[in-house]
């Protein structure tokens, strides 16, 4: 019995140091490009719209994607898990092969989170990049060009703290231009991190491994990373061994470390206003500095993902922060119910569901939304024992914004980001300017899915909150009571456990892109295009956009999207926009014949990017002028005019085209930023109206018909108008 007794323990360890798992790979992919004949038609087709529109001698629109993950993300893994309803591991080869024949991207790069980039899996990942990008050369005229990068995936517990996630992407593959290891961000002094997978021991992981299908390979991934060395601090980057992982706390250290290295090598934010990790209160004033913030390198933002829109600014919070650091939670508006004030409404309800008085729920309903609002590492919703979706309903959410980000957080969204200004500030501190890109943040290795919406449960990240449902967080179940529980921020409960994966299931879309204008297909022309903000962001649509200011006294009499201006007088701007093609069902016969028949089920599920020749309408261009704090403590609301200007347009496919001015620039005499949304016909959207709100009044919702709780074989479509976001034009004034 003894014997016995110790053989099952032993097997137990093993099983818990990954002793029975299988470890992802990177791939091999497709050793194939597509045709030269089918880039040179998606060229001709694009030019023929410019000619129509009128516009001279155009740089070529390239669409990419500059988010994608692959399984070698931590929680990417977990999406393959059946408990997830995954269908096994998706390695960087299936980006590869996604974007070159389901997506037919221009461009896209691999940003696994680099907390999760074992040295082995970065070794790895370089070398099916380096297949990738050279499968793309090998016809003459290159199908797509791969960019090699990762995630710097910063998660703060307070707002002081949180600075976010950022994606890097270098601009070359050879040895000498890339870093021997991607630097990741090491979680606050005191804070666990959220991929901190060593909990419990070897045994306990052992009884999980045998537990949940698919543990041994989850068990096997985590094993390694543990067992991985981490580099010494204040050790210059090349003096460091090529086999330890290495973290830095702040953007501005990360900025350090690539500086370091010396290569060529851009950082975009990304998920700003997304409450799934930043905590209440957060905003962009604390990177506003040169410590924290370089404009050489950080000259981009990421407006919209598959995990939402992050454009808009709402004056309503999430929770009121005094001078002095207190917090208590804000009262409802007309347009908003905040989380904290909602969760002391599930406290009183249950209290006077089990008959108390008024006198005994008033307390327990303000002691809860102290508790919330108190709660360090984003964990508000963890003080409501038992919470469930319904009981929440669409409180944390911005009911008026377009396909909106999970718990939103505004003062932290591409428009507020743009208003922040100091000027007082040494040069180079005083504001932020960004050009904008769309990416789709897919964890199933699937490059640019928003061609077609189709497949919630594989083009999106949906069901990334099943795993905050699973036996993952079976541990952790409360049963509901009337009474809140304050939460520990130093105690074991897992992040899974309290970033309400079932309400935010419901806000996971197919995804953007990245589109920049580039004189050439080339890697160094698309790179110097995003260097120049040259660049816009879809919502999923290949949809064509022009901005420019008009000068005669430049080359060309313009200057394009994401220029600096100085301008005496009036400003005159220029926007020219085409919707993107309707598509067909199914694959190109190219597609078809690259790939086997159950690889294109797996992979593109049997839906391709297939355009038609028939482009959706165009129906109004609105522009969105924001001008800049000339106080650090100035409102921003009155700054941030959207729509500042809306223009109706034809409805016809050839296009729209619009010319305004701005006459009250010269007399405001501050720097001013503009840009533009081309908005398209509206078309059935996965995720469109995440919650399905019924019986909605002036405070929101009575009850739910959410994305996440329908069956997998609904795509919970509803008519939505997607869009473009030119990248701004900013614009100072001159004296003369």
């Amino acid at each position: 019995m003894v014997v016995l007794a110790g053989a099952g323990v032993w097997v137990l360890s093993q099983a818990g140091r990954g002793a029975y798992g299988d470890l992802v790979a990177a791939g091999e992919p497709e050793a194939r490009a597509l045709d030269a004949a089918s880039v040179e038609a998606r060229e001709a087709a694009q030019s023929a719209t410019a000619e129509a529109l009128r516009v001279h001698a155009p740089k070529q629109i390239l669409f990419g994607d500059l988010h994608v993950h692959s399984s070698f993300s931590v929680d990417a893994f977990q999406l393959t898990l059946p408990m997830t309803g995954g269908d096994g591991a998706h390695p960087v080869a299936d980006a590869c092969d996604f974007a070159r024949f389901c997506s037919n991207l221009d461009f896209w790069s691999i940003n696994d989170h680099a907390a999760s980039l074992t040295p082995r899996r970065w070794r790895e990942t370089v070398e099916t990049m380096r297949s990738c990008d050279a499968i793309g050369r090998a016809n003459g005229e290159r199908d797509l060009v791969s960019f090699l990068g990762w995630e710097w995936t910063q998660m703060g517990s307070t707002p002081t703290n949180h600075y976010g996630h950022k994606n890097v992407v270098l601009r070359d593959l050879e040895d000498d231009a890339i870093p021997t290891r991607p630097i990741a961000a090491r979680p606050p002094e005191g804070v666990p991190s959220p991929f901190d997978v060593d909990r419990g021991g070897a045994l306990l992981q052992g009884v999980g491994a045998f537990a949940i299908e698919g543990g041994h390979d989850l068990i096997a991934m985590m094993g390694e990373l543990t067992s991985a060395d981490r580099c010494a601090d204040d050790v210059p980057v090349r003096d460091l061994p090529a086999d330890c992982m290495e973290s830095v706390r702040t953007p501005g250290e990360l900025f350090s470390k690539l500086d370091e290295w010396g290569h060529a090598a851009t950082v975009i934010p990304h998920g700003t206003v997304w409450g799934m990790y930043s905590p209440p209160g957060s905003s962009w004033t604390k990177q506003l500095t040169p410590e924290q913030h370089d404009p050489d390198r950080q000259r981009l933002i990421e407006i919209y993902s598959g995990h939402g829109n992050a454009e808009e600014y709402r004056p309503w919070k999430a929770v009121d922060i005094a001078a002095d650091g207190s917090r208590t939670c804000p009262a409802p508006s007309a347009d908003h119910t905040p989380s904290c004030w909602q969760a002391g409404e599930v406290i009183r309800a249950r209290c006077e569901a089990e008959g108390a008085s008024e006198d005994d729920c008033d307390p327990r309903a303000i002691e809860t939304r102290q508790f919330f609002v108190d709660a360090d590492r984003n964990a508000g919703a963890w003080v409501v024992p038992g919470r469930t979706a319904e009981e929440m309903l669409d409180a944390g959410q911005c009911r008026d914004c377009f396909q909106p980000a999970f718990n939103y957080r505004p003062q932290s969204s591409a428009q507020a980001i743009l208003a922040l200004g100091r000027p007082d500030a040494e040069e180079g501190a005083r504001n932020f300017r960004f050009g904008f890109i769309a990416s789709s943040d897919n964890h199933t290795a699937r490059a640019g899915t928003g061609y077609k919406e189709v497949e919630r449960l594989q083009f999106t990240d949906s069901r990334m909150g099943r795993a905050g449902t699973s036996s993952l967080v079976d541990p952790w179940r409360r049963e509901p009571i009337a009474r809140a529980e304050r939460f520990d921020p130093m105690g074991p409960v897992p992040n899974i456990a309290f970033f309400e994966g079932e309400r935010g299931g419901s806000f996971f879309f197919t995804g953007g892109l990245a589109a920049v204008h580039a004189s050439s297909r080339e890697r160094g022309e698309i790179f110097d295009a995003l260097e120049r903000r040259e660049t816009y962001g879809t919502s999923g649509p290949r949809i064509l956009l022009w901005f420019d200011l008009l000068d005669p006294n430049v080359p060309g009499g313009r200057v394009p999207m994401g220029s600096e201006v100085e301008i005496h007088g009036t400003p005159t701007f220029r926007v020219r926009a085409a919707g993107s093609f309707e598509q067909k069902p199914g694959c190109p016969d190219e597609t078809t014949t690259a790939l086997t028949r159950e690889r294109l089920e797996r992979l593109c599920r049997g839906e391709c990017y297939h355009p038609s020749e028939r482009r959706r309408p165009i129906t109004r261009i609105e522009v969105v002028r924001i001008r800049t704090q000339q106080r650090a403590d100035e409102s921003l609301a009155p700054l941030i005019e959207d729509p500042w200007k809306r223009f109706e347009c034809s409805g016809e496919t050839e296009g729209c085209e619009v010319v305004f001015s701005d006459p009250e620039f010269a007399q405001d005499a501050r720097d001013t930023s503009y840009y533009v949304r081309a908005i398209e016909v509206a078309s059935p959207t996965i995720s469109a109206d995440p919650y399905g709100c019924r019986g909605a009044g002036g405070a929101g919702c009575a009850q739910l018909d959410a994305c996440f709780d329908r069956s997998d074989d609904d795509d919970c479509t509803a008519p939505d108008e997607h869009r473009a976001w030119s990248s701004p034009i900013f614009v100072t004034p001159t004296s003369s």
